[in-house]
């Protein structure tokens, strides 16, 4: 049994359920959080982003059912609760999830956990302009070096549509940036 198996089995039995999610969240925090934080872009934001998402593993754990990779099935609740968030914030706001992220990113400056310069401002603003879908694709690829084959899992799409979105997010930012 590889160490994963063994941590999901873990995390199913009663008696060892708490002590394994440590284990999970120990493990992974730091990676979903700057998943989440591509998406939302605020610190606090992305924080409460995380303790949803745990919350939500922890409680559906028990319907994991190993179709994909622990961590992709993690990744992809992370993501929905992110995306959750930003159309849940927009609609708060009534105001488009696009102005959203307009709002995120602007609010970049001046978070003092953010230690970008100008050019991670400006790379910022090039993908707020991207589509949703090539938004995450290429957040997922640029920024947390994932696999295509990974990305494909959390996505539930093809490798196929994947470099393509990615192929097209690079070429509209580089053009955003270039015009800028």
């Amino acid at each position: 049994m590889n160490a994963e198996t063994q941590l999901i089995a873990d995390l199913k039995s009663e008696s060892n359920r708490e002590p394994a999610f440590n284990e999970l969240v120990t493990q992974y925090k730091e990676r979903l959080y700057w998943h989440i934080r591509n998406i939302v872009k605020s610190h606090d934001d992305a924080d409460d982003v995380l303790q949803n998402t745990f919350i939500k593993i922890y409680r559906n754990i028990g319907n994991f059912k190993g179709d994909s990779k622990l961590f992709s099935w993690m990744y992809r609740i992370a993501t929905n609760e992110s995306l959750t968030f930003i159309s849940n914030r927009a609609k708060q706001m009534q105001i488009s999830n696009e102005e959203v992220q307009d709002m995120a990113i602007a609010n970049l400056e001046a978070d003092v956990y953010f230690e970008g310069e100008e050019i991670q401002i400006k790379l910022q603003r090039a993908i707020a302009t991207l589509p949703e879908k090539q938004r995450l694709v290429f957040n997922m690829k640029y920024f947390q070096e994932l696999k295509y084959k990974d990305m494909a899992e959390i996505l539930e799409t093809s490798e196929g549509a994947l470099k393509s979105s990615y192929h097209i997010a690079v070429k509209k930012v580089e053009a955003f940036l270039l015009n800028d």
